[in-house]
């Protein structure tokens, strides 16, 4: 049995009751740090055995893992923050899982994008998730693409380039395109930006930025 727990994305108070008794139950945590799980792991008192699991060694251990839940073992697979597979580790070792038989379950929990999309003003009711676009390779083309998206967009990205990301929006959807940037979820110093691109755009420039980043982008 393979199990996917969401883990907060900041307030450690946004885990759910069933998440923690699966942690404590299965066999082994899959987890992307260990170091950050093993801090939640403390807090709420549980103690297992943890093996890294992330994008640089993925590929490596599947089959081996794969074995290993064959001959009947729990596993757990967490990331740093939110649910597995969302921009993160999951995707190889579920789809070998399904191949083979080994039976996969996605406990509902925290991912970042939801609440940045719902408290964006922005509409909701229909969006497409981009994660993080590619810095160089393939980054014109695509914003080309999402230039004619009638949708709602949401983007994740990483505080030292997120006001790049931003010009580069501007440039392919126009600076009175509205936008919402919310960074450090849940957490003390949690912020939603709204405006047009350019708005935010120079908001952001003034100031020093930290934390993860979604930013919801308004469709054509």
């Amino acid at each position: 049995m393979l199990y996917l727990v969401p883990t907060p994305i900041g307030n450690l108070k946004d885990i759910t009751l069933r998440a923690i008794e699966v942690l404590k139950d299965v066999d082994l945590i899959l987890a992307e740090d260990t170091r950050t799980t093993s801090h939640l792991l403390n807090h709420y008192q549980i103690t297992k055995q943890l093996s890294p699991y992330h994008q640089h060694n993925e590929h490596q251990v599947l089959k081996h893992l794969v074995s290993q839940l064959l001959e009947g073992k729990k596993m757990a697979v967490v990331t740093d923050a939110g649910t597995p597979g969302i921009s993160d580790p999951a995707f190889l070792l579920v789809r070998e899982c399904i191949k083979v038989g080994v039976k996969v379950e996605c406990l509902p929990g925290a991912t970042a994008f939801v609440p940045a999309l719902v408290n964006s003003g922005i509409p909701a009711n229909r969006f497409c998730f981009e994660g993080f676009i590619p810095l160089k390779k393939g980054r014109q083309t695509l914003l080309k693409q999402l230039a004619e998206e009638e949708r709602t967009m949401i983007f994740y990205e990483s505080p030292v380039r997120l006001v790049k990301t931003l010009e580069d929006f501007i440039t392919y959807f126009g600076e009175a395109r509205q936008c919402s940037v919310s960074r450090e979820l849940s957490k003390m110093f949690e912020e939603n930006k709204q405006g047009t691109l350019r708005e935010v755009a120079t908001y952001f420039s003034e100031k020093t930025v930290k934390g993860e980043i979604v930013i919801v982008v308004a469709g054509k």
